[in-house]
């Protein structure tokens, strides 16, 4: 993705409330499940480069939406299911703040007069990945906004991605991996492969499934919330310290190689390996951070093993939701295996399950545009 021209920035350049009152601008991007996150950390896949570390994952048809729309000048609201409204000046927002990446990315964009609606399909912190969606649709949707009145722009959803991506790094302070936002623009079910050859462009990209064979995967998946949200950073802030300080290191590897074994096995359509690829990759990271997984999040995976399915925690785990993959006719009967339990827990139940093969998608008005001709890129 070459380097293009620059946002403008001078006088007027950021008058986001006058362009929003010509109509709203909505987009979405889906959430995720994977397996082998964390070796999108250049943290990890730096040193584990030989290894050919990668990240497999699936796009849910679980989608958040962002929505622009006029507000008071040089202000920007956020409003979000699961957090309070937030109302901040522009000049003052707060990036350390439940939604202080949103607020970051209105900095970046100097984006005052806005209200950012954000709607999510899955529950608040689920581990899904919902949050980087969020940031990856409202990158797009802010870019929408700036080119208002100007020739049309095709943006590259790499690009999108990738800052979203840095803008997320930047505010959390700590090493964040790339996978999340690359499943939210992109869609579909990826095989992202690590080669840290260029800091430009750390990625490659392979298409595990498409098409109906894609769609057709949903019947061998099973999604569950446990009914308490997680916090991703106390997991992943720990197994960087110990990477750093030389410990766990042949876990790692055992993980590079079996996330390698699990996109070998879904792409050709091989479900049993695949399965049992997860199941021995969730009991490393259990061995190794025994907090990833609760008392009823480990009793699902029982389940799922003695049905012959891989079973495993979303993003980080401690908390959130839990996954399973196998043949259709064992998920099928894991399916009242995990009601039956997830009962037991208020607020934890299956939630439903569709592969997303778009990633970043025009809702409502801005949808009816057309495709944009000219070429763009964001210069950061």
């Amino acid at each position: 993705m070459r380097a293009g021209r620059r946002i403008p920035v001078g006088p007027g350049a950021r008058d986001f409330r006058s362009r929003l009152e010509e109509g709203p601008v909505c987009f979405s991007a889906p959430c995720r499940v994977d397996v082998g996150g964390t070796l999108d950390i250049r943290t990890f896949f730096y040193p584990l480069r030989a290894l050919s570390p990668c990240t497999v994952n699936l796009a849910l048809d679980l989608r958040t939406t962002v929505r622009l729309e006029p507000y008071a000048a040089g202000r920007v609201k956020v409003s979000s299911r699961g957090f309070p409204a937030a109302d901040f000046a522009l000049a003052r927002a707060p990036f350390r703040h439940p939604l202080g990446l949103c607020f970051a990315l209105a900095a970046l964009f100097e984006a005052g007069g806005v209200h950012i609606r954000i709607h999510s399909a899955s529950p608040p912190r689920s581990g899904l990945g919902g949050s980087s969606a969020a940031a990856v649709a409202l990158v797009r949707a802010l870019l929408e906004v700036e080119r208002r009145g100007r020739r049309d722009v095709r943006l590259h959803p790499g690009r999108v991605a990738q800052i979203a991506q840095a803008a997320e790094e930047a505010v959390a302070g700590v090493p964040c991996g790339f996978q999340d936002q690359l499943a939210a623009a992109f869609g579909g079910i990826h095989c992202w492969e690590w080669s840290a050859l260029t800091p430009e462009r750390p990625f490659r990209r392979r298409v595990l499934l498409r098409g109906e064979r894609a769609r057709g995967l949903a019947s061998c998946l099973l999604l569950a919330y446990l009914g308490v949200p997680h916090v991703s950073a106390d997991v992943n802030g720990r197994w960087i310290r110990e990477f750093l300080a030389g410990g766990r290191r042949a876990a790692w590897r055992e993980i590079a190689a079996l996330s390698r074994g699990f996109a070998a096995a879904l792409e050709r359509g091989d479900l049993e390996r695949a399965a049992e690829a997860i199941h021995r990759e969730t009991a490393i990271r259990r061995r190794i951070t025994p907090e990833v997984v609760d008392a009823l999040g480990g009793r699902l995976i029982a389940a799922a093993r003695r049905r012959g399915c891989g079973a495993r925690f979303s993003g980080a785990g401690a908390g959130g939701c839990l996954w399973a993959l196998g043949p259709p006719a064992a998920i099928a009967a894991l399916r009242g295996d995990w009601a039956e339990l997830l009962a037991r827990r208020p607020g934890a139940g299956l939630l439903p399950v569709g592969i997303a093969l778009r990633g970043l998608r025009a809702e409502g008005e801005n949808a009816r545009g057309g495709p944009p001709r000219a070429d763009f890129s964001l210069g950061i």
